[in-house]
């Protein structure tokens, strides 16, 4: 049988795409049918056999298509397992420590009782969109604190765990 993943993500500038994008890879590696989608696209998850859901910070909260993919389909995800992710620090902080989710992607992982939230480093370059991102790039605060090894491992051990869970 074949699990179908999702992996839904809510990003401005594309960073949170690209470690969604490798999640999704990396489940694909292992044997499972992974989609990675921008969150406002998503119409329908019980397709899912679970859901991998990651959004960017930006002032202490998950990105907007992230908060609605989940309050859209809370019904559907609270029936499935459920991961969470935030990108965001620009600072190497996250590949250093565990860093907790924000009070919104906290209460978000305990509504939905999902399996695990892990905050991964965030990346804002030259070009970015919105005055926050360029006054935060004026201030020689942006650069790219994606830690890919790090993504790739959190991402396999979540493919161990979905197939543990769909083998059982």
């Amino acid at each position: 049988m074949t699990v179908n993943v999702l992996v839904a993500y809510g990003t401005t500038n594309g960073s949170t795409a690209r470690i969604a994008e490798t999640v999704a890879e990396v489940l694909r590696n292992r044997g499972l049918a992974a989609h990675a989608m921008p969150a406002g696209a998503v119409r329908d998850v019980t397709q899912y056999d679970a859901v991998v859901v990651g959004g960017a910070l930006y002032t202490g909260r998950w990105h907007r298509d992230a908060r609605r993919f989940v309050r859209r389909n809370r019904r559907a995800l609270s029936v499935r397992p459920v991961w969470l992710f935030s990108s965001g620090p620009l600072d190497p902080s996250a590949s250093e420590r565990d860093i907790p989710p924000v009070p919104g992607v906290r209460r978000t992982l305990l509504r939905l009782d999902a399996r695990e939230h892990v905050t991964f480093g965030g990346c804002l370059e030259e070009g970015a969109k919105g005055r926050v991102a360029r006054m935060i790039l004026r201030g020689g605060k942006g650069g790219d604190f994606r830690d890919f090894p790090r993504i790739e491992q959190w991402a396999a051990r979540v493919a161990g765990e979905i197939a543990s869970e769909t083998d059982g």
